[in-house]
């Protein structure tokens, strides 16, 4: 009898295993979909950022030219946008004045050496020395990549890199 006592625990913490091990190794590939057609899931945050290597500041919501912007968060330490650089790009040749960059938790020297060796797609680059910014947002870790549309709304989050068919989803939302 006492044997089996020794097996109910085994069994349940293998069991959770297993569990946890299916989620880690299938995981969801999240983007930002709105709940019901035409509601509005959350606004761009209102917080102003500092330029990069320049004075002043620059803010997300509502975008100042009136019209759609995608803000890619990203950093220099980070290999993952390093990935999806070429596709900003050309993403940023498409639309010059309607992708914007936010450096996250990243020195100046640094963010401008990547810059200056992978090409700056950037319309504008604020920077979120403290990680704030990117909270505000809902940033779970760069890259990601949120279309702003001209009322200031996030109408699309893409979580981790950019591939075709998100960048497909940018450009149809930044044409409107």
């Amino acid at each position: 009898m006492k044997r089996w006592i020794a097996v109910i625990p085994l069994t349940v913490l293998l069991v959770i295993a297993v569990v946890t091990g299916l989620q880690l190794y299938n995981p969801e590939k999240a983007t930002f979909d709105t709940a019901d057609s035409g509601t509005i899931i959350r606004s761009a945050p209102q917080r102003s950022f500092p330029i990069l290597a320049s004075e002043g500041e620059i803010r997300f919501s509502p975008p100042s030219a009136g019209q759609p912007i995608a803000v890619n968060l990203f950093a220099s330490w980070c290999a993952p946008c390093r990935v999806e650089h070429p596709l900003l790009m050309q993403l940023a040749q498409n639309y010059p004045d309607q992708v914007f960059g936010l450096a996250y938790k990243d020195d100046e020297a640094a963010t401008l050496s990547f810059l200056n060796q992978l090409g700056d797609p950037y319309k504008v680059i604020g920077t979120d020395e403290d990680g704030q910014g990117g909270l505000d947002f809902g940033l779970t870790g760069v890259p990601e990549t949120f279309v702003i549309d001209a009322d200031g709304t996030i109408v699309l989050h893409i979580r981790g890199i950019i591939d075709l068919k998100s960048l497909t989803e940018i450009e149809a939302l930044l044409s409107e």
